[in-house]
């Protein structure tokens, strides 16, 4: 049960902190900036794997628990829990925000700003380096775990940084459909459940070549 509340604590805090400052960047005229919403992502995200990395292994992501299974670092038995406890975690994030801000109407969810098939195509990629990056540095010596947390943190925030305009950046199952039900805004959310989980599935076997 540690394992699936740290799961749910650690997804509940990235959907707050992180569409919670697109929210409150809408509300207050931009005063976060788009700039200031990708680095809270980078960081939020940071702060979690260090905060749960060594209870659950931090995934917060149905999409790197998915990756993580199909590369054999996960068991398969853990992976409905985990995904449950994610999904879990980021409705209720959606909600606590839906009640501090009940005019918002898109409560954060990712949109694409130009096609479907462009943002799919940017989520696909996005997904699959962030993957990437975590299967990299998830394993190996002691001094490269120390600096997982930094290096994933940091993947995401650049991602958000010069992607989010176009597609969201989600790279996050859990991160788009938690809006995206609270608000009701359903009509892009295949994009990011699909596009995601393929991106971060590839990376799996890129990252047994390279490695």
């Amino acid at each position: 049960m540690k394992k699936y509340l740290a799961e749910f604590l650690g997804t509940y805090a990235l959907v707050f902190a992180g569409t919670g400052a697109i929210i409150i960047d809408q509300q207050t005229h931009g005063a976060i900036t788009h700039a200031g919403v990708a680095i809270t992502f980078g960081l939020i995200v940071m702060s979690m794997i260090y905060t749960f990395g060594d209870i659950s292994g931090a995934h917060f992501n149905p999409a790197v628990s998915v990756a993580f299974t199909i590369a054999k670092k996960f068991p398969l038995s853990l992976l409905a829990p985990f995904i449950i406890a994610q999904l879990l975690g980021a409705v209720s994030a959606s909600l606590t925000l839906r009640a501090l801000f009940p005019t918002n109407e898109l409560l954060g969810a990712t949109m694409p700003a130009g096609s479907e098939m462009q943002s799919f195509i940017l989520e696909f990629i996005l997904t699959f380096f962030l993957m990437l990056v975590i299967l990299q540095v998830s394993s190996g010596s002691k001094e490269k775990g120390l600096f997982a947390g930094l290096a994933i943190g940091s993947m995401v925030g650049l991602e958000a940084m010069f992607a989010g305009p176009i597609c969201g950046a989600s790279m996050n199952p859990a991160r788009s459909l938690a809006p995206a039900l609270v608000s009701g805004h359903l009509e892009h959310v295949w994009i990011y459940l699909s596009a995601t989980t393929a991106g971060a599935a590839l990376a799996v076997p890129l990252s047994r070549v390279i490695s």
